[in-house]
């Protein structure tokens, strides 16, 4: 900062309030500044080691180059009824009288008056500017300024364009002292008390603090410094140029330096506090609707796993009547009154294929059919439930989002949640119900055979078929060797228990068998079904869980720093102590 050397004090607080502009700046680029905001943080810290920024303000016409040639005891700038400010002019001290142009609306003069040593005076165009670029070099400099003087008309005083801009002034917490010019209109005091009261109050609604104002005539005041004396007391110009060259004293200067940073800081502060706040309270519903989901997941396995029970069950009373229906038949058929028909072993076959076996085969193919379907669809429901239930989701939120500051976090957060609903309803869209149930069904059959035949898969049918006449082949086996004898009809209830345990054997060993390989494939699929849904909202949920992680500390580094900011103020406002 150049101005008289400083305090041990003084040194450190400045040192201080340099790393926390730089530390602020580091943790708010996590939530992408723009580049706007970049610059005038950068500013901010450049700020620090420039001279006190005095910028001047308000509708052309209000008398802002004639209050600042007034202050400095020169007509330096033009004056005149028509916008004659069509630059910004930045005025610095200089060992002569020079012009520098910079840019187009940027110009930098330098004189040799004693005022400008310690202090840059910005002139700029009026508030009310045609030119968009006059407005946007003005409200450049803003955020620079370490004290802005807000010049208005005491003929039309607060202007439209005047109260807007006061607006963006109060958002960067500047320090503001309105000064109400042309005041040499009035007639009587009254009428000119009216304006003054009538500035105040506003001023105080637009800045939300009591702000300093100055009534002058900056015309009778050049009048008088130029030799007009008279005009003086009449210009009310003292009372301005006393507070400027007391309050402005060097301290005073200091802490405004100081305390502007500070401003711009505690503005970004809350900005970006508030966005932080507010994507945070998202992610927590983002995250309870990924709890809610899993949950669904977690009753969509536990619903299926309870239904499958049932339809297992409905499948081993189909085996257990065949059970039945095998033990009644070897009781009416292994017995004396048979003894003809127990000599025929084909007859006994066929017997036993047409009132034990029956139509197992198809009714037991048509229920994993069926439990296969049950499944596919399932399956596709639960996918249209997490697409609608994302869907809704978004839509829900797209007006609660705030701080489009770079656009990462909702362009992020949609598009995540656009993909995953898009991988959602394409699976919806392609879900062809017949070739899942043919995939799931042939994997059963494998899984039930054990084996493959060239040509293709047997279908469950055949494979039960195939167990089934075995079986028959089986048991009629053991009723003919019964036979084999002359004892065998001593013998005969004996094998008839033996042909009964047999049957319930070889049934039990199939039951066993179908309903361990049904309920492996079903775990397979029912596995497959959740993983798939899990895999396609995974990226929305590392990404939800990332965000969270990074805002939380961010949260806290903000709070850290609005802790620091305080102290600095405390410490900056003591100096004068």
């Amino acid at each position: 900062m150049k101005t008289s050397i400083l305090t041990s004090n003084q040194e450190e607080i400045l040192k201080r309030e340099r790393q926390w502009l730089t530390d602020l700046q580091q943790i708010l680029n996590k939530l992408n500044l723009t580049e706007d905001e970049q610059t005038i943080l950068s500013n901010s810290i450049k700020q620090l080691d420039e001279l006190f920024l005095l910028v001047v303000v308000g509708e052309f016409n209000a008398g802002k180059s004639a209050l600042i040639n007034t202050l400095l005891g020169e007509v330096v700038l033009k004056e005149g009824v028509t916008p004659t400010t069509a630059q910004i002019n930045v005025l610095k001290y200089g060992a002569k009288s020079n012009r520098v142009v910079e840019e187009v609306h940027l110009h930098y003069l330098t004189e040799p008056l004693e005022f400008l040593r310690h202090i840059n005076i910005v002139d700029t165009p009026g508030t009310n500017a045609i030119i968009q670029e006059h407005q946007e070099i003005t409200e450049e400099f803003v955020p620079r300024s370490d004290l802005v003087l807000f010049v208005t008309s005491a003929d039309r005083p607060f202007t439209e364009s005047e109260r807007n801009f006061l607006n963006r002034i109060r958002e960067w917490g500047k320090k503001v002292v309105i000064i109400i010019n042309k005041i040499d209109i009035f007639e009587t005091e009254a009428d000119m008390q009216k304006v003054i009261d009538f500035v105040k109050d506003n001023g105080l609604k637009l800045l939300d603090i009591k702000p300093e104002v100055f009534p002058i005539s900056g015309k009778l005041a050049m009048k008088a410094k130029q030799g007009q004396t008279d005009l003086w007391s009449k210009s009310r110009f003292e009372a301005l140029e006393g507070y400027i060259e007391q309050t402005l004293d060097e301290t005073t200067r200091f802490q405004l330096k100081l305390q502007n940073p500070l401003g711009i800081g505690g503005r970004f502060i809350k900005q970006y506090g508030d966005i932080v706040t507010n994507r945070l309270a998202i992610l927590v519903d983002d995250l309870d609707t990924l709890d809610t989901l899993d949950r669904q997941l977690q009753l969509y396995r536990e619903d299926m796993e309870r239904d499958f029970e049932f339809r297992l069950a409905d499948i081993e009373n189909v085996l257990y009547d065949m059970e039945k229906r095998g033990n009644e038949y070897f009781d009416d058929t292994l017995r004396i009154g048979r003894f003809f028909d127990l000599l025929q072993k084909s007859y006994i076959q066929k017997g036993f294929e047409q009132k034990v076996v029956a139509n197992v085969p198809d009714t037991i193919e048509q229920k994993v059919a069926t439990m296969v379907d049950w499944l596919v669809n399932a399956d596709l429901h639960q996918w249209q439930t997490a697409t609608d239930y994302l869907k809704a989701r978004k839509d829900a939120y797209q007006s609660k989002i705030i701080g489009e500051v770079g656009q990462g976090f909702r362009y992020d957060r949609d598009r995540l949640i656009d993909s995953v609903g898009r991988s959602a309803q394409r699976v919806v869209d392609t879900y062809d119900k017949t070739i899942e149930a043919e995939k799931i069904a042939i994997d059963a059959q494998m899984a039930v055979a054990g084996t493959a035949i060239a040509g293709g898969v047997v279908g469950l049918g055949a494979v039960l078929v195939a167990l089934t006449t075995t079986m028959a082949l089986d048991v009629t086996g053991v009723i003919t060797a019964v036979f084999g004898g002359v004892m065998g009809l001593l013998i005969l209830p004996r094998r008839r228990k033996a042909a009964k345990e047999e049957l319930n054997n070889r049934l039990t060993e199939l039951r066993l068998h179908l309903i361990g390989t049904l309920t492996n494939q079903f775990n397979k699929e029912l596995e497959r079904s959740v993983d798939r849904i899990k895999e396609a909202i995974g990226p929305y949920t590392r990404f939800v869980r990332s965000e969270r992680d990074k805002l939380s500390e961010i949260q806290t580094d903000i709070v850290e720093l609005e802790r620091t900011q305080a102290r600095l103020n405390s410490e900056i406002e003591a100096l004068n102590g």
